[in-house]
């Protein structure tokens, strides 16, 4: 063995590693000549500038094409670029790092879908997937020079519809386009691999695109190669982890080599590295190292312990072959806990034998246009979601798998990730054998990319099919028009989402738990159950539009969906209209609210009137419909925490933003902060206190997602509007660990004891260690019913680090308080708040603006009224003696 190992390694050191060429450069794009659109688009059949990663609507936008697709209401006139066939060539030399390689191989991580791939005028490829990785061998069909590749784009949309249109009867789809584009009755969305949300949803733009959305690369390679590397945990204590390294080595004929395995801890300190001989046959062979970790630092959720991360390199060495390939790796365990009880059975997910009760939200993509979204996108919005107290986020099915960027800033900021595999409605032809084995191949190559990563907690199948088969109708309208094809399409779903998909989480996911449909029992009789399984819960918003209260009569095993809507900031608003086009029911407003196809405000005005009355102009609507989100949410989020260990997780709709308008979304797409943000920081704290008010009772709970045991006291105080003391009461207790504990329940009349109900308020506190760390305020009746004082805010601005201490006096209770610096660019470390009479509430502005910028451009909005504030002497001496150079150098972020 030892001769073996030396003449490897000498192997080793005469071998050159395989070789990577990236191919972004010097792309150019085209309407392809015979495209009937030519007609009307002679200017894109000429060669344009592209750009790889990218597709072909941003390439027609830099090129000037067309206008922005985001901006005004430029959707409709768009949609023949869906519809169109678009070439996409470019030139390159390959030196003789690769044409000297035994092997060479094209790699495209991302074709967006139907393509022919020819290199010097040979055909190499067809694609029909957007979401798999394509390798294609190009042994021999190399020149030195003047390579020259293209890429031919079919529409999806005209190389499928003649086989929907050519069905008896058709399946049920998505969102029917308003633009003519397909016919309502013939949607093709359902029959692409491709992301469904490109063909419209009730949140974003229809734009059917193509390109290569992600990277292209020339690979060069020798005698072998480590194609991938997979870490398999199989025991995990304090004192050991037992892992297996299985890595997958790719030969061109039998042979032996050396292979190296080196860990190396969160610390950056490598351990002992283990080698091995093996005897590699021709093709693929896996490869299995056992590796012992003593005293293993294992990865936590966030809010339960560290983000340990490990590094596992595999290393291969032998005569003609060098290579390597390492994964970054947390060591934790995950169960999905479905306990049996006299009620139904339980959904949670248990990490290293803690449960952990799941709070956050669900993600859609980040862009219409995916190539744009960068890792510093990400970040923003995912370190946003664990700002708010999330621990968990739910990758949605109809969007596309997220980059690898993704899960690696999602495991180092501690956030679990339930995967959809990428089914987001309707019902796929999952009965067509060849589908279903496009659809196998797919999960394999997403399986193994994502499956190293400790934040994925769970692969799911689908989003909403079995509830829309069972639930919506779909079942019984292909039933009633043909029984023996709703069978067979029914089948076809057991066996993909039943079988297939399972089959492969088993064998590539490293254990991780798979859930064949969301929401669902996982293919029992009943999809959206209460008592069983996760749920989407849509009664209030969808139909029958029941108001936020409903959400306390809904008390699930784990609620994945469920929302209200809101617009985003009039500053975002301003992006994509001017100020003459903002109008409640204006052409370009409802061009960017997809609900109700443009009638979304209807839905929103009944919810803002229900509770706050009439909103006054544009700018008022904008605002009450954040409220009837922000207040809305946290009703739900808090009823589900407090019925806790029932309830084991709460991922309201929708976390981001994948355009400028209107969303269920808590972050809009430049990242700012909705009043629902906000709020979602406090109702999913660590420690809440959840005083939840229905029907003239108000239940009051304690929540600790602590481990160990917390000293508190909970406070209530009830106050009439001007600061009046009317009642006060405490109480000393213990939070127990992990658990929601109810404390008191109130009836109005207790606590208003003959009080005004319009005038007076609850204030209900939790103290720990000497401050509050969770309050919440109950109204005893509607808000546009409730008289308020006339408000008065004093404010004062001092320099603080990397911006501006900013404090707020109330005269009186306010409520909704929202603080606004218009175009200005201002970080608040919190807003949309309540102002409670005397009690001075700190900020903290982050921003390099000047104080006198700040104090001119801040205004204030709440439902008690909208004052300017009225500044203090010391912030005005503050602003004339400091000078916008010394303000800004201050307060550089």
């Amino acid at each position: 063995m030892a001769v073996l190992l030396l003449g490897a390694w000498i192997g080793f050191a005469q071998a050159a590693p395989p070789v990577s060429v990236p191919l972004h450069d010097g792309w150019e794009f085209r309407l392809a000549t015979d495209d009937p659109a030519i007609t009307k688009q002679a200017e894109a059949a000429r060669w344009h500038a592209a750009r790889v990663p990218g597709n072909v609507h941003t390439d027609l936008l830099a090129a000037g094409l067309i206008r922005d697709p985001y901006v005004g209401a430029a959707e409709a006139e768009l949609q023949w670029i869906g519809l169109s066939r678009w070439e996409y060539r470019t030139r390159f030399d390959a030196g003789a790092d690769v044409r000297k390689r035994a092997h060479a191989v094209l790699v495209f991580e991302g074709v967006d879908t139907f393509a022919d791939i020819w290199l010097n005028g040979e055909r190499l490829a067809t694609t029909d997937n957007s979401f798999r990785t394509w390798r294609i061998p190009v042994d021999g069909k190399l020149r030195k020079r003047g390579n020259e590749l293209i890429v031919v784009f079919d529409s999806p949309i005209r190389r499928l519809l003649p086989r929907v249109q050519a069905m008896p009867h058709k399946i049920a789809g998505n969102y029917p386009s308003p633009y003519g584009d397909e016919p309502k009755d013939a949607m093709t969305g359902n029959f692409a691999r491709k992301p469904g949300y490109h063909y419209g949803w009730d949140w974003g733009p229809r734009y059917v695109t193509a390109g290569l959305w992600r990277p292209v690369r020339l690979e060069g390679w020798d005698a072998a190669r480590i194609a991938d590397l997979q870490v398999v945990q199989h025991t995990l204590n304090a004192e050991r982890a037992d892992v297996g390294a299985r890595v997958r080595i790719e030969s061109d004929k039998a042979r032996t080599a050396s292979l190296e395995i080196v860990v190396t801890a969160p610390d950056g300190k490598p351990l002992p590295a283990i080698r091995q001989d093996v005897t590699l046959r021709s093709g693929e062979n896996d490869v299995d190292v056992s590796v012992q970790i003593a005293q293993p630092r294992r990865w936590w959720p966030v809010g339960y312990g560290e983000q340990a991360l490990y590094t596992v390199e595999a290393r291969l060495a032998g005569r003609g072959s060098q290579d390597s390939l390492r994964k970054r790796i947390g060591l934790r365990t995950v169960e999905l806990r479905r306990d049996k009880d006299e009620k139904g059975q339980g959904f949670a997910f248990v990490i290293n034998g803690v449960p952990i009760f799941a709070k956050g939200a669900n993600v859609i993509p980040f862009d219409a246009f995916p190539a744009r979204v960068t890792r510093e996108r990400l970040r923003r919005d995912l370190t946003a979601a664990r700002d708010a107290n999330m621990n968990m986020l739910r990758n949605w099915g109809g969007g596309y798998y997220e980059s690898d960027d993704f899960f690696d800033i999602a495991d180092e900021l501690g956030l679990l990730i339930w995967q959809d595999f990428m089914f987001g409605g309707g019902m796929p032809p999952a009965f067509d054998p060849e589908f279903r084995a496009n659809v196998v191949a797919e999960a394999r190559d997403n399986v193994r990319r994502i499956r190293h990563h400790p934040s994925v907690v769970l692969w799911c199948g689908n989003n909403e099919e079995e509830t829309a088969w069972k639930d919506w109708g779909h079942s019984k309208t292909l039933t009633d028009a043909d029984p023996a094809f709703a069978k067979t399409v029914w089948e076809g779903y057991v066996q993909l989402f039943g079988r297939d998909l399972r089959q492969v989480v088993a064998e590539e996911g490293g254990g991780i738990p798979y859930w064949s449909s969301s929401p669902s029992n996982d293919l029992d009789e009943k999809a959206n159950d209460t008592d069983r399984g996760d749920k989407h819960y849509w009664e209030v918003w969808g139909n029958p539009a029941r108001p936020p209260e409903a959400y306390l009569d809904v008390t699930p095993r784990f609620m994945s969906e469920y929302g209200l809507q809101a617009w985003p900031s009039l500053r975002t608003v301003d992006t994509f209209a001017k100020p003459g086009e903002q109008g409640i029911d204006a052409p370009v407003i409802r061009a960017h609210q997809k609900f109700l196809a443009g009638d979304g405000n209807q839905r929103l005005l009944l919810y803002i009137r229900r509770e706050y009355g009439e909103p006054r102009d544009f700018a008022d609507f904008v605002y009450l419909s954040q409220q009837v989100q922000a207040e809305g949410i946290e009703l739900a989020a808090l009823h589900h925490r407090a019925s806790r260990p029932r309830t084991m997780g709460s991922l309201y709709w929708q976390l981001n933003d994948v355009w400028p308008g209107a969303s269920w979304s808590s972050l809009d797409y430049y990242g700012r902060w909705k009043p629902l943000h906000f709020h979602a920081r406090r109702f999913f704290a660590p420690l809440a206190i959840a005083p939840l008010r229905k029907d003239g009772k108000t239940r009051v709970s304690l929540i600790s997602d602590r481990t160990t045991p917390v000293e508190a006291e909970w406070r209530l105080r009830v106050l009439d509007f001007g600061g009046r003391l009317l009642r006060e009461k405490r109480k000393q207790v213990t939070l127990q660990p992990l658990g929601a504990q109810q404390e008191a329940v109130f009836t109005d009349k207790e606590l208003l004891r003959g009080a005004d109900p319009r005038r007076t308020a609850a204030v209900f506190e939790l103290w720990v260690e000497g401050r509050a760390v969770s309050r919440r305020v109950v109204y005893f009746r509607p808000a546009k019913t409730l008289i308020w004082p006339r408000p008065t805010v004093r404010a004062s601005l001092r320099p603080d680090g990397d911006g501006y201490a900013l404090e707020l006096h109330a005269r009186s209770l306010m409520r909704g308080v929202w603080l606004d610096f218009g175009d200005r660019d201002v970080g608040l470390s919190d807003n949309t708040l309540t102002l409670l009479p005397g009690e001075p509430v700190h900020l903290h502005l982050r921003t390099a603006e000047t104080p006198d910028a700040l104090t001119r451009a801040l205004r204030l909005r709440s439902l008690s009224g909208s004052p300017d504030p009225v500044w203090e002497a010391s912030t005005q001496a503050a602003v004339s003696d400091m000078t916008p150079s010394e303000s800004a150098e201050s307060a550089s972020p």
